[in-house]
C-alpha cells in the first residue's frame, strides 16, 4: 500500500513539473569591440524595423547587471531589432536582429556595441 501512495505522489510531482509553462523569454548579453561585457548598457527591443529606426514603441526595455546580461519575459515568439547603448557606443546603423525566438523557451543573443 505504501509502495502505491509513494508512486501516486511520484507520479502527481512529475504531471504538476510538466505542466509547466515557461514563457518565451530572451536573455541579451552586450559586449564591447574587446569582447568584454558591458555593465549599465540599456537595451531596448523592438518588433519592426520601422520602431527601432524611430526608436519607438519599444516590446521591451532593461538594462545590464553586472555580468552584462538583461532577460525579457513574455515576448512573442518573433524576430526582434535590437537596440544597445551605452554612453558614446552602440549597436546603432547594425540593424542587428534576433533570429525568430523558440516559443516556451529562454534564448539567447549577444549583441555588441562600438
Amino acid at each position: 500500500m505504501k509502495k502505491i501512495a509513494l508512486l501516486l505522489f511520484v507520479l502527481t510531482v512529475a504531471a504538476s513539473a510538466e505542466g509547466q509553462i515557461i514563457k518565451t523569454q530572451l536573455t541579451m548579453t552586450v559586449r564591447d569591440e574587446l569582447g568584454n561585457t558591458v555593465e549599465g548598457a540599456s537595451v531596448k527591443i523592438f518588433e519592426t524595423q520601422a520602431n527601432y529606426t524611430e526608436e519607438k514603441n519599444p516590446a521591451a526595455e532593461g538594462t545590464t547587471d553586472a555580468k552584462g546580461i538583461v532577460k525579457f519575459k513574455n515576448l512573442k515568439a518573433i524576430a526582434y531589432y535590437i537596440l544597445a547603448k551605452k554612453e558614446d557606443k552602440d549597436n546603432a546603423g547594425g540593424g542587428e536582429q534576433t533570429g525568430k525566438l523558440e516559443e516556451k523557451r529562454i534564448n539567447k543573443a549577444t549583441v555588441v556595441i562600438q
